[in-house]
């Protein structure tokens, strides 16, 4: 599995299709085999960074 905001390979498991990069910070879930992808803010909120991808690039092919 690699991020879809920076590539990177380095994304740890924090809960059941939750997922989080340790490069760029934002938290990823798979729900239906689609990406819903939020960025982690300072008092702990997430906000939603669905908006700046394609459905094909949160589109999910396979198991994390």
């Amino acid at each position: 599995m690699r991020c879809p905001n920076c590539n990177g390979k380095d994304i740890g498991k924090i809960g059941s299709q939750q997922y989080y990069c340790w490069n760029c910070f934002i938290e990823m879930s798979v729900i239906n085999n689609k990406l819903t992808i939020h960025q982690v803010e300072a008092d702990g909120s997430l906000s939603s960074l669905n908006d700046l991808f394609s459905e094909d690039e949160r589109t999910f092919y396979g198991n994390p």
